[in-house]
């Protein structure tokens, strides 16, 4: 009748332990194993749904929600980037975000724009600034901009386009780099991103890239205090841009 010491059953001889095992015959050690590997399990349960959840929107068919037009700088406006320039992600949720990466457009404004609107040309960063301060987002920041040459760097930075030319001292204007500052400050915050050299850099130090920029003539101490500004000024009201395409139908 079992191994509990009752009745006819065998008896231990005198002075044998008298600590019972557990009912129905199965060990202390079998419970043990049993129970790491149903904690395993669980833990392998667990971490198979989060990496579902980070994965869902990548299963054909379905796709992430998205607001047309939606902007994650109030200061910018919007004109979507080709979509064979980017790809879908859910950032930071599948990759952190950790890094600015300033670039130079070595062209004007308007051709940046173009250029990044263009499927051929496989590449482009989710903002651009232009000299007289103006910013246009181009891509959603949770999304991989193609920008930088690098795989991971890319997944995991948030680029921004500047107009000029890295030989030409003149193109990095006044406006443009405060303009730059505070939407790298807000980047920042956004993301938690410390305001240094380390993870505020240019696209030359990039590794692998064949860039330069934003080259020898960007002033990377003014900018850096820029940007530290920005981040302790109290906030202003800028208008969204359909508040200000409201404003300018209506006038």
């Amino acid at each position: 009748m079992g191994n509990n010491g009752s009745g006819g059953a065998s008896r231990k001889p005198s002075g044998s332990s008298s600590r019972k095992k557990p009912a129905d015959g199965v060990s202390r050690r079998a419970l043990l194993i049993g129970g790491g590997v149903v904690a395993a399990a669980g833990t392998a349960a667990v971490l198979a749904r989060d990496q579902v959840k980070r994965l869902w929107w990548q299963v054909p068919g379905v796709e992430k929600p998205r607001k047309p037009g939606e902007l994650d700088y109030a200061g910018a406006t919007w004109v979507a980037a080709s979509e064979a320039n980017w790809r879908r992600a859910d950032r930071p949720d599948d990759f952190p975000v950790d890094r600015v990466i300033i670039h130079v457009t070595q062209g004007s404004f308007d051709s940046a724009v173009k250029v990044f609107q263009d499927p051929a040309h496989q590449a482009a960063t989710h903002y651009i600034v232009g000299q007289d301060g103006r910013v246009v987002q181009m891509i959603r920041e949770l999304d991989v901009a193609y920008q930088a040459g690098n795989r991971s760097y890319n997944e995991r930075a948030v680029g921004i386009e500047h107009e000029g030319f890295v030989d030409r001292p003149k193109d990095l204007t006044k406006a443009m780099y405060a303009s730059s500052a505070r939407l790298t400050a807000s980047i920042c915050a956004r993301h938690g991103i410390p305001i240094d050299r380390e993870h505020i850099i240019g696209h030359v130090e990039v590794p692998g890239t064949d860039h330069t920029d934003p080259g020898p003539h960007w002033d990377w101490d003014r900018y850096l205090e820029l940007v530290r500004r920005a981040a302790t000024a109290p906030p202003s009201p800028t208008p969204t841009s359909s508040a200000s395409a409201s404003a300018k139908a209506s006038g």
